[in-house]
């Protein structure tokens, strides 16, 4: 699998990333039902075993347990196919599990040494800040003071490159006047382009890489989900009530683009899901995307995706089916929280 450079970093990432939000299981908050860590280890290995040279968790999925089950799969990893590890911090939880969000230097720096210990490494190759301020449209914390506290863990060996996710325009401005920033973590799919407009163009002027996530819309867009299998999502995936575009209105015009890009697929020998994610690895600004795997089975109809080159033929039918309206990348009872 080739590789491109994430920013101006000596990081050079496959274009698919394996993502571990439903690693960390569903017995939290934003979890994905139960997941079983033997599957996990598995679909990492496998992973490795197809080129895909980068993992990417964050502290909180499962409160933890994301990051203890990728250092668990390190550890049965040579090191010649270990992949990078990037994780995110700021998104911290209480005795009962109650998250909520922390820029604070002094938290934050504790979140790294629990994340080191967790994925038992020396220094974490990516290090980003999760959310800027959670939920969305919360007030804002120092954005300065917590990138100046990831370039003191820099300058101590712990991080290798600092990241932020989930920012726009302005709060990188903020970030890139304390340190460098490697890359963004943004949300990207055919049912979410709002950073399209000026988050990208920026992302370009400065030379920060673009790992997207959700490329496949929590699936949704994976070619595998039905209204029977959505109607059967456990009470513990946050999918199953939280999200709307699982839902009506939006679920019978979202599984008619889903049947599009069936056919486009059709064309190449390809899944609907490689469609997906190869329509965001299109733009020459997107360095990789993230992929949720729970099993190495699942694998299969994905990895296409990275050599995947739709043609315009290809592409205007896509964009002829795309809804005119931009999805949340979270659920809309945060937005409005």
């Amino acid at each position: 699998m080739q590789t491109r450079q994430l920013g101006q970093s000596d990081l050079y990432i496959s274009p698919l990333g394996f993502g571990t939000w439903a690693t960390g299981g569903g017995n939290w908050e934003y979890g994905w039902g139960a997941q079983d860590d033997r599957d996990s280890i598995a679909a990492i290995a496998a992973a490795a075993d197809a080129g895909i040279n980068w993992i990417d968790t964050a502290a909180a999925y499962g409160l933890g347990h994301a990051e203890t089950v990728v250092g668990r799969a390190l550890r049965t990893l040579p090191a010649d196919r270990r992949p990078y590890v990037f994780t995110k911090g700021s998104l911290v939880w209480d005795a009962q599990g109650r998250i909520s969000h922390s820029l604070d230097p002094a938290s934050l720096s504790r979140e790294i040494d629990e994340s080191l210990r967790r994925l038992n490494v020396e220094a974490i190759d990516l290090y980003q800040i999760h959310w800027p301020a959670f939920p969305p449209g919360a007030p804002e914390q120092s954005i300065e003071a917590a990138i100046a506290a990831l370039a003191d863990a820099q300058r101590a060996g712990k991080i290798r490159h600092i990241g932020v996710s989930n920012f726009d325009a302005a709060q990188m401005e903020r970030a890139r006047s304390v340190a460098p920033i490697a890359s963004l973590q943004p949300p990207y799919s055919l049912l979410m382009r709002g950073i399209e407009e000026s988050i990208l163009p920026y992302t370009a002027a400065h030379g920060i890489g673009n790992i997207v996530y959700s490329p496949l819309q929590s699936g949704l867009l994976s070619g595998r989900m039905t209204r029977e299998r959505i109607a059967a999502l456990p009470a513990d995936d946050w999918r199953a009530q939280r999200s709307p575009e699982f839902q009506e209105p939006n679920l019978t015009r979202n599984l008619a683009l889903v049947e599009v890009l069936r056919g486009v697929g059709a064309r190449h020998g390809r899944t609907p899901a490689e469609v997906a994610i190869a329509w965001t690895l299109r733009n020459p600004v997107v360095t990789g995307a993230i992929v949720g795997v729970r099993r190495p089975d699942q694998l299969d109809g994905l990895l296409g995706a990275a050599s995947l080159k739709l043609t315009d033929a290809d592409l205007a039918e896509i964009d002829a089916a795309r809804p005119e309206t931009t999805a949340s990348p979270v659920p809309q009872s945060l937005v409005n929280a």
